[in-house]
């Protein structure tokens, strides 16, 4: 197992954020017993598919590993959460206003962006949703597959305390199939309430 810090991160990856920020938040996770597993895709540009999310916790979690990795990431939010007093703090950490009901076109719309750039990390959440749901959203494969970019699959493991990065999928050529994988590696990820998070048809007892 390794602590988790700047060190995890390849240099082809974009970073932000000062070091004494990512020293406090490597030494809270530390002292919270959190450490990282498998090694980070190594590639200027990916989406990181973060899963279960099961909780708000999740996110405060996730900004904690953000500022231990000083990783400069892009991500989705409702666009709700945008409004003051704290839109402009969530748009200086990467976040991208989503209106869910004027979704048509954001694939194609989000693959151009990506393509325009020398560096970006897409962090996202692939089951869309804090509660139980089955099937996943599938559009992080599409946009991966149109921008021919990397997804790396990353479990928050509540009960081993792990952030665990997972397989590498570089060629999406078959969604169903690739998502099969997906569901195969977060079955064994234990989220904060794992009961809400759904791998199959059928939800865990």
């Amino acid at each position: 197992m390794k602590r988790i810090d700047e060190s995890l991160v390849p240099d082809a990856m974009p970073r932000q954020g000062p070091a004494w920020l990512a020293t406090i938040a490597a030494w809270g996770f530390r002292q919270r017993g959190w450490t990282a597993s498998g090694k980070m895709v190594d590639a200027p540009k990916a989406i990181l598919a973060v899963a279960p999310h099961t909780s708000n916790w999740d996110f405060f979690i996730g900004l904690f590993v953000l500022f231990a990795l000083r990783l400069k990431v892009s991500f989705f939010g409702k666009h709700t959460i945008f409004i003051p007093p704290l839109g402009w703090l969530m748009r200086k950490l990467g976040g991208i206003p989503i209106e869910r009901s004027r979704a048509h076109g954001m694939v194609e719309g989000i693959s151009v962006s990506i393509e325009k750039q020398q560096k970006m990390v897409l962090a996202l959440a692939p089951e869309g949703t804090r509660k139980g749901v089955y099937p996943w959203k599938t559009g992080f494969l599409h946009i991966a597959r149109q921008a021919t970019i990397p997804v790396q699959l990353i479990g928050l493991d509540y009960q081993r305390k792990q952030l665990v990065f997972g397989p590498v999928l570089r060629q999406i050529d078959d969604v169903s199939e690739q998502m099969q994988k997906i569901y195969t590696f977060y079955a064994n990820v234990a989220g904060k309430y794992p009961e809400n998070c759904f791998t199959s048809e059928f939800p865990r007892e």
